[in-house]
């Protein structure tokens, strides 16, 4: 399942490393945190979307702490 949200994000770099970390989360298939648009795309398995979602959201936080992942 690929979803979009608008998150919330700091500085490019900060987005190219909170995208680096959510991909390396079992699950995931694909992420995008683009500072710019103030967009994040994901990519994850159907039957633990939501689980992968939030845990992606604490993972951004510990990168860049203002990360948030608009529901």
């Amino acid at each position: 399942m690929k979803k979009k949200f608008k998150c919330e994000i700091d500085c490019a770099d900060c987005a190219a490393k909170v995208e680096t970390a959510i991909k390396k989360i079992d699950g995931v298939n694909d992420a995008s945190v683009n500072f710019l648009t103030q967009k994040f795309i994901l990519d994850a398995e159907d039957e633990r979307f939501d689980e992968i979602l939030n845990e992606a959201e604490k993972v951004g936080q510990k990168i860049e702490s203002d990360f948030e992942i608009v529901k």
